[in-house]
């Protein structure tokens, strides 16, 4: 079976400056796989040699079964490409910029890109200039969407979007995967990617650290916690916890900032027996996971400067 992507040893530079190098991985038919990295990391790098947008240094890039490069046409007419720099005609109104794009595609049903917007609450009679960034990013959701390609890429969709609308747009993947397509998710937000995806590959300054099941990732991260109490206790009291340790304690043993790595339901237990005042648990940002999961240092590839960095973000 032809895999939806597979990436062979795919690298790129700039000059001699860095963008990509050596990334090697596949996508399978059917799966939302999140593509996890900090910003200028080289994901819209990697994006653009998929979409045919770059020229590799070397390796290769394929999308069923084609070559991203010599074959970038035929690539594109499989996918719904939502690109992380947004540039769109200012003059058109909302239906007009998507009949503009539809007529690429002269089997495009203008009836699927109409229950879209609906779905994503789009008002498409105003002017792009006149819209917010979030109805930007709808309408670029949509343009991505509305062709009903079997692989979807998407760099950073979720950008703009207030809190509810990231619900909405997330469960309209999950949707879209259960209709078969296949997803290629672009994100710096572990929260967001890890609700969805089955796998993740994680880059880091241009090189993969990891391609690993969500379960592997959300069971090797660490959360922190602050805990108040009302009274003190020990410090000791949290030793005995599988995946707890106490990063401060202060005010007496009525104040404690723990570090959370793996199942909770030990620690729960725990706090239910504790005079608990307040309890906070921060969710990890990406950088932390990194760090703690795969350790500070990373290969080093040429430097990298500002220039780079915005090109490979």
């Amino acid at each position: 079976m032809v895999s939806p992507i597979d990436v062979e040893n795919l690298t790129r530079f700039y000059g001699k400056r860095r963008g990509v190098v050596d990334l090697t991985f596949e996508v399978e038919e059917g799966e939302i796989f999140g593509f996890l990295g900090p910003n200028g990391a080289g994901k819209t790098t990697t994006i653009r040699q998929l979409m045919g947008l770059l020229r590799p240094s070397s390796g290769r890039a394929r999308v069923f079964g084609r070559d991203c490069w010599s074959d970038a046409p035929g690539v594109k007419a499989m996918v719904g490409f939502l690109p992380g720099d947004l540039h769109l005609y200012e003059h058109m109104t909302g239906r007009e910029f998507l009949d503009f794009f539809a007529a690429f595609r002269p089997r495009e049903s203008p009836r699927r890109h109409h229950l879209l917007a609906g779905r994503l609450d789009l008002d498409l009679t105003p002017r792009i200039k006149q819209l917010s960034k979030g109805n930007r990013q709808k309408l670029a959701i949509v343009q991505a969407l509305m062709h009903d390609a079997p692989l979807l890429i998407l760099d950073e969709p979720s950008s703009g979007l207030d809190p509810l609308m990231q619900v909405n747009f997330l469960e309209l993947l999950k949707e879209e995967q259960a209709h078969g397509k296949t997803i290629f998710l672009s994100s710096h937000l572990l929260p967001e990617v890890e609700r969805i995806a089955h796998r993740v590959a994680i880059i880091r300054e241009g090189r993969l650290v990891a391609v690993e099941q969500v379960a592997r990732l959300r069971a090797a991260r660490e959360r922190q916690a602050e805990l108040t109490l009302h009274e003190p206790v020990p410090t000791d009291c949290f030793s005995a916890i599988p995946g707890v340790r106490v990063l401060s304690s202060d005010q007496g043993g009525t104040h404690f900032r723990l570090g959370v790595r793996g199942a909770l339901g030990p620690l729960l237990h725990l706090l239910g027996e504790l005079p608990v005042d307040d309890l906070i648990f921060s969710p990890p940002d990406l950088e932390g996971v990194f760090l703690q999961y795969y350790g500070r240092e990373a290969p080093p590839v040429g430097e990298t400067t500002n220039e780079a960095v915005e090109a490979a973000s």
